[in-house]
């Protein structure tokens, strides 16, 4: 996904439970909740294990997966968890007659949800997994940061996608984290807590490994929900378009513009000397942070980035306790060199690239802006899902990037 004003990775607020049965056609009652069919002890990490995986896999036609990093935790994240879960047909039945509808496959035989848990850091070739997943349809909750990872990590490019973020938008809805979408179809309230956890530690605690599992448990029956949906309001078409381009987009390789990166939130308004130190104090701050491998808001946070830039360009020394004096007198150097820059050398502000648009070009974009509304409105869509308003702004100036910027559903929408 793109992380616009429309992007689908965007988390949102979790919908009460109330409202939740209020607008679900597919909520079970919780004394009927979905359970896990087989909870993993421990992460699969030996070549005999991965083998019943992958046998799993073989069965079916779609499977659901999802990753955990540890980017809060060093300062190049890594793959540390993959976790599956397949569909296993068994016709005697594994919970309450009163929730099969959560669970139906195609056949009318109850499916009962299998659940893997992959160690990417064990010593086990990960390559027959990545074969198998790319025959099926994969079906993930906001793919773009998990199929960038997974191609990072183990060079895995899906063929096919069954993006719930996407599906659920496509269908109108405004709370589309996961925890909505459980607990809106299955009446089911995950449970938090291992957001922000060290995913590279092992042995991984239980609790750990089931908000995991978590994460992928839900999703096959989520996107039978959806896909049904999607079937009612002609919408399939529109969800294929946009997993596929989902797919593309996760193959582009995005590389950081060193000239640019140091621009964090709050830097555009520095000027002058205040500029080039903040330029500086970052550079600093991401040598200091690779040499230990800690993220770098360990090292400093943003906002002490940028007060001490504003500090240091004032005639001020911040310093800060926690410093060790190796770190400190390179923090004070980098300053100091910023500093002793002549002004032709210091950074350059932003508002001074670009143009402003011509007349002409806004009136195209505040008509394509109307027309998006209405079509929305009528759609009862995002108008940002439709199309973001910077995308407007550059199909306003070039009508000939609309298929860059939109898929086929959104431009017939648009009628471009």
């Amino acid at each position: 996904m793109t992380h616009d004003d429309g992007s689908p990775n965007a988390r949102m607020t979790k919908e009460q439970s109330a409202s939740s049965s209020r607008h679900s056609d597919f909520v079970i009652p919780s004394s009927s909740d979905i359970r896990h069919s087989s909870f993993p002890r421990s992460p699969i990490a030996s070549p005999l294990q991965l083998t019943e995986l992958l046998a799993q896999i073989a069965l079916g036609d779609r499977v659901a997966i999802d990753t955990e990093a540890d980017s809060l935790h060093c300062y190049r994240e890594k793959l540390c968890l993959l976790q599956v879960s397949v569909p296993t047909p068994d016709r005697a039945g594994w919970i309450e007659r009163s929730a099969l509808d959560a669970n139906l496959g195609p056949e009318g035989a109850v499916v009962n949800i299998r659940d893997y848990v992959v160690d990417p850091l064990a010593d086990v070739d990960l390559a027959p997994l990545c074969t198998v997943l790319a025959q099926k349809e994969v079906v993930l909750h906001g793919a773009d940061y998990d199929l960038r990872l997974l191609r990072r990590s183990l060079n895995f490019a899906a063929s096919r996608i069954f993006d719930t973020v996407i599906a659920a938008r496509l269908i109108g809805i405004r709370e589309f984290s996961l925890a909505a979408l459980v607990e809106r179809f299955f009446g089911v309230k995950l449970a938090k807590g291992s957001q922000k956890a060290n995913w590279a530690r092992r042995p991984l605690p239980e609790r750990m490994l089931e908000y995991a599992m978590n994460d992928t448990h839900y999703l096959l029956p989520l996107a039978d929900r959806l896909e049904s949906k999607l079937r009612e309001r002609d919408r399939l078409a529109w969800l294929r378009q946009s997993c596929e381009r989902a797919i593309e987009q996760a193959a582009v390789e995005r590389v950081r513009d060193a000239d640019e990166a140091w621009r964090i939130r709050g830097s555009g308004a520095l000027r002058g000397r205040a500029a080039a130190v903040m330029r500086a104090l970052w550079q600093w701050r991401e040598k200091e942070a690779e040499a230990v491998d800690r993220p770098p808001f360990h090292i400093l946070q943003n906002d002490e980035v940028l007060r001490a830039a504003e500090s240091f360009a004032a005639g001020n020394v911040p310093d800060y306790r926690y410093f060790s004096p190796r770190r400190r007198r390179a923090f004070r150097d980098a300053a100091q060199s910023a500093l002793q820059l002549p002004e032709e050398e210091w950074p350059v502000s932003r508002r001074r690239f670009g143009t402003r648009p011509s007349a002409e070009v806004v009136r195209r974009s505040e008509e394509l802006r109307h027309r998006r509304d209405r079509a929305a409105r009528e759609l009862e869509l995002e108008p940002t899902f439709v199309a973001p308003r910077a995308t407007l702004e550059a199909i306003a100036v070039d009508r000939t990037r609309a298929a860059t910027f939109l898929v086929a559903w959104q431009r017939a929408t648009l009628s471009l």
